[in-house]
């Protein structure tokens, strides 16, 4: 029998990943325990970033709105997922899952953006290193940084959009941990050419296109380090980009590899557990790679959490004395 259209949908249900009662909680604390790091290891960068005046710099301002992305964009999906766990429920409303898909590709987007924008830095930083600040000057990242938002915000509302134009069946199950844009279009009872075409279109422009741009400005910054007559001075031109460089392959290699792999296999269930790699390992992974690989960011981090012991000390001392 055919399923009946059902233009007023009112919820849909996120299956996840097993279905068997014994792995819940195995689940719900290991993604407990990714989220609470990510959120925390992305709060420490941006705390260090504003408190410590060394890194008032453009590349560690780019670093901060990437950490503040990455928490956002971990808590449009994970804390849903473990609230579903927590209740034994697996629904989420049509509002919700609108909503929900909304903020995942707006931050998804942002991420993407500033890791180009970065790679634009790490160019100027390299290829220009005498005219950095004027280049870099805080008018400019201001604007950089407005760009990606509007790119982002334009880019998730007209997928957002045309969405809300499907009409969909009795079959309201997503074989995922969250509303993703490819699992609602297969979902919908009617013609979904046009949001093929959208969100096709709108990978290649917007996913291709700053990866062309990563990959240009590398090629720039390679030409330009093998230009450098002594070896330290390649090691430490290298070095600054070594961070970027491990987060932008970490993150498009994972998310064209859940791609891929969903186009070969077709298996809904293989494609939500791959995508935990971009949309929850990534951005707990991000902090870590920047404070192991950057010696400024970890002197940051040493003096920034020195201040908060000295601080609580103080405190509890003065406490004692009342």
């Amino acid at each position: 029998m055919e399923p009946w259209n059902l233009t007023g949908v009112s919820e849909f249900i996120l299956l996840g990943f097993s279905k068997e009662p014994e792995l819940q909680t195995l689940i719900f604390v290991i993604f407990l325990s990714m989220y609470l790091i990510t959120v925390f290891g992305n709060l420490l960068i941006i705390l260090a970033t504003v408190y410590d005046s060394h890194l008032h710099t453009p590349m560690y301002f780019f670093l901060s709105n990437l950490s503040f992305a990455d928490i956002c964009f971990t808590t449009t999906t994970v804390p849903k997922m473990l609230v579903n766990i927590q209740t034994q429920s697996k629904v989420i409303t049509y509002a919700g899952c609108i909503t929900q898909m909304y903020f995942f590709l707006f931050f998804s987007g942002l991420d993407i953006y500033l890791l180009t924008v970065m790679a634009y830095d790490r160019f100027v930083a390299i290829c220009h290193p005498l005219h950095y600040m004027v280049i870099m000057n805080p008018r400019l990242c201001g604007l950089l940084l407005l760009v990606t938002w509007i790119i982002s915000v334009l880019h998730s509302l007209l997928q957002s959009l045309m969405v809300l134009r499907l009409s969909f069946c009795t079959d309201v199950e997503i074989p995922h941990f969250f509303c993703e844009l490819n699992q609602m279009v297969q979902l919908a009872c009617c013609d979904t050419f046009l949001n093929n075409v959208v969100m096709y279109f709108a990978a290649v422009l917007l996913a291709a296109g700053p990866l062309a741009a990563i990959l240009f400005s590398y090629s720039k910054i390679i030409s330009s380090i093998r230009g450098i007559s002594s070896a330290q001075g390649k090691q430490a031109a290298f070095s600054t980009c070594v961070s970027h460089l491990s987060i932008v392959s970490l993150f498009f290699c994972t998310s064209l590899g859940v791609y891929l792999s969903s186009a070969v296999t077709h298996r809904s269930h293989s494609s939500a557990k791959a995508s935990v790699m971009y949309a929850v390992v990534t951005p707990m992974l991000n902090p870590f790679i920047y404070s192991l690989r950057n010696k400024d960011i970890k002197g940051a981090l040493k003096r920034f959490l020195g201040m908060a012991v000295i601080k609580g000390t103080v405190v509890t001392g003065l406490k004692s004395c009342l």
